[in-house]
């Protein structure tokens, strides 16, 4: 356990940081569902509003650090191929 106020200072910044980022991960990944739900409907409104949701979302995940630039543009490309995918 912490034995200095530093130490347990640094175990409570964890704590709120690791509860920030959970709640980011887990929009992203509503988000990303929504998005493919509204895909297998056909909605093409829905699926904008969907995708754009998305993109904002990892896009705010990416800045704050939550998850790689790299990684946001990736999910973010990835879900755009699957959009103009015709629908099979």
């Amino acid at each position: 356990m912490a034995n200095n106020a530093s130490a347990r200072k640094r175990i409570r910044q964890t704590e709120r940081a690791t509860l920030r980022n959970r709640t980011a991960k887990s929009r992203l990944r509503t988000y990303r569902k929504q998005v493919l739900t509204s895909i297998e409907e056909g909605d093409a409104e829905k699926i904008q509003t969907a995708y754009n949701r998305f993109t904002s979302a990892a896009d705010r995940a990416a800045k704050n650090n939550v998850i790689h630039k790299n990684t946001a543009s990736r999910m973010k490309s990835r879900m755009a191929h699957r959009m103009a995918a015709p629908s099979a």
